[in-house]
């Protein structure tokens, strides 16, 4: 079928589902629902058989949805109605939710049912469970309804006569329902107003006596405050987060956007970094254990061990990477690797593996009387590097396992270990020009044509879309697919990577004389001074194409175009088949 995605963005699910039905056959064109005028054209050019809207902020134009199937991906249950479906589920812990797929009609969310499926809530925020449990439900959900569509004689159920509709029309979540009362509320009722608004639109509170919205709530499982102490002191700080005492023990906040500025120049930050001066005179919290504390505490970085297999978990906030957080994520993998270990794993974070250089932090670099240029070029040669690191690491056999998605740099920082393993559920985005046309480095031009081809290269490169854990598999990006189901993605790895150790002496020298016939080809580091021409090029030269695309990306800019890779139905000498 000639399907037509109306989306307000080309988020995490629409991704998914876009490579999903791509690879069963059906023609995908995406139209971001800009303007009632635009959709309306994008249906006239493109005549599709569906529509499918898997992520909208506002009504189906009634011009469309009276004249074409019109099918709303809802994140809610059956019966559930409103904009801030999930948000209100975590707040009041539910215990089971899920995701419909509803005809759109005259009343918002309010359609005959095309399908649903649920899904176990767990403690996560709502980001998080969106990026998982909400897409691979939306995935079950829209693949039944595409195929019931199909098949024609399926009878859409009214949503009067839904006997399971336990959902309920529910009002837009204002500020004044998720407020914090530092005074009354304990830790677990924190975390959770935390995690409803994580991602977007956050809590609105004071931090040093200025307004802001909170992001990134963490549980503390040890620390506490002194006795004058009071609920909502800010108590301490590690690395970039702060420790926020409550009535019952504290909170890590760890990202903040201040309000002072004005709201144009807002950029959501570490929260040590959003009151620099301020969490400078906080006392230092350091882990007693390094990187391998297992304390029930906050950090983003640690280690563990089984065996002769090393595991470094890396858990940045969206996955993005600063200068200081790929300084010290390899001074982690140096220490990692002076251990007595053969095989050492990089688990990344359970929702980002990595997504390359921190644009927040580099577009925050005005604010310093920086410059977002130099911040550019400083974290991308830390970026590098990492890679470097990796790609010559002599002591241990190397793995990437992906357990959530990874996009840009962080695709090829993955890239540049011995094995990539996909969790299957996960999207790759590996490409750099949606980011205004940037060219990328970490050695992807050294890392990518070996494994896919100069051609497929090329393609991945040029087309600038997501790959499924299957897909790239099969287009030999990544060596394999292992379960989707996270623990026992994990526990598969384990086992696999304890068989490499086995197998160490062998892969170890295999490994040396592949980089000493690479070297004396062409050297590691001709590969990066030629791709860092080209990023100098996007960071200093006369094009500011980065520069705007890096501004309107961290602000949230609603979008005045459609991209033409993914609207088919825009390209020049498109035309309906037939």
């Amino acid at each position: 079928m000639r399907i037509l995605f109306l989306t307000h963005s080309f988020n995490s699910l629409t991704q998914r589902l876009h490579a999903e039905l791509t690879a069963r056959g059906h023609e995908i064109s995406v139209e971001f629902d800009i303007a009632d005028s635009v959709a309306k054209e994008a249906v006239d050019l493109f005549r599709p058989d569906l529509i499918l809207a898997p992520y909208l902020r506002r009504a189906i134009p009634e011009s469309i949805w009276k004249k074409h199937l019109c099918l709303v991906v809802h994140p809610g249950i059956v019966g559930d109605r409103g904009p801030s479906a999930l948000d209100w589920a975590i707040l009041e812990d539910e215990s089971e939710w899920g995701v419909t797929v509803i005809q759109a009609n005259g009343e918002m969310d309010a359609g005959a049912i095309w399908a649903d499926e649920t899904f176990p809530m767990r403690q996560a925020t709502k980001a998080s469970l969106y990026r998982n449990e909400v897409t691979e439900a939306a995935c079950r959900a829209v693949l039944t309804a595409v195929e019931r569509v199909q098949d024609g004689r399926f009878v859409p159920l009214p949503l009067s006569d839904a006997i399971n509709a336990r959902g309920t029309l529910r009002p837009l979540m204002r500020q004044a329902d998720r407020a914090i009362d530092w005074q009354r509320d304990n830790s677990a009722k924190v975390l959770a107003k935390l995690r409803a608004a994580d991602g977007f639109p956050g809590v609105a509170d004071l931090m040093f006596g200025e307004a802001c919205h909170l992001f990134d709530g963490r549980a503390e499982g040890t620390l506490r405050g002194g006795p004058n102490t009071k609920p909502g002191d800010i108590i301490g700080r590690r690395e970039t987060a702060l420790l926020r005492a409550t009535v019952d023990g504290a909170v890590w906040i760890g990202h903040v956007k201040r309000s002072g500025q004005g709201q144009e120049g807002v950029v959501k930050l570490p929260a040590a970094l959003a009151f620099p001066e301020q969490a400078a005179a906080l006392p230092e919290l350091p882990l007693p254990d390094g990187w391998a504390a297992e304390d029930e505490t906050w950090q983003d970085i640690r280690y563990r061990e089984a065996d002769d297999v090393g595991f470094l978990d890396f858990d940045f906030y969206n996955g993005a990477m600063g200068t200081a957080q790929c300084r010290r994520l390899l001074e982690a993998f140096r220490w990692a690797t002076a251990r007595p270990t053969k095989v050492l794993v990089l688990m990344g974070g359970a929702d980002f593996w990595s997504n390359g250089i921190h644009l927040n932090l580099i577009e925050a670099a005005l604010d310093s009387q920086g410059s977002p240029a130099d911040e550019s070029w400083a974290n991308i040669n830390a970026m590098d590097d990492l890679a470097e690191a990796v790609i010559r690491c002599e002591s241990h056999f190397t793995v990437a396992a992906m357990q959530g998605n990874a996009g840009a740099g962080g695709c090829f920082l993955a890239r540049a270990c011995d094995r990539l393993w996909l969790r299957d559920g996960m999207l790759l985005n590996p490409h750099y020009k949606n980011m205004g046309n940037l060219y990328g480095s970490e050695y992807w031009t050294y890392l990518l044509p070996p494994r896919v081809g100069e051609e497929g290269a090329a393609a991945i490169m040029k087309n600038r879309l997501p790959l499924t854990a299957l897909a790239a598999v099969q287009c030999g990006f990544a060596d394999a697919r292992l379960a989707g189901e996270p623990a026992a993605f994990r526990a598969d790895v384990a086992c696999r990577a304890a068989e490499l150790a086995a197998d160490s002496p062998r892969l170890l020298a295999e490994k040396a004389e592949r980089r000493r016939r690479d070297e004396a080809a062409k050297p590691l580091n001709h590969y990066r001074e030629e791709e860092l021409v080209k990023m100098r090029r996007n960071f200093y030269g006369f094009d500011p194409s980065y520069h705007v695309a890096r501004y309107h990306f961290v602000r949230k800019s609603p979008s005045s175009w459609t991209p033409r890779h993914l609207a088919l139905h825009r390209n020049p000498g498109w035309s309906v088949p037939g």
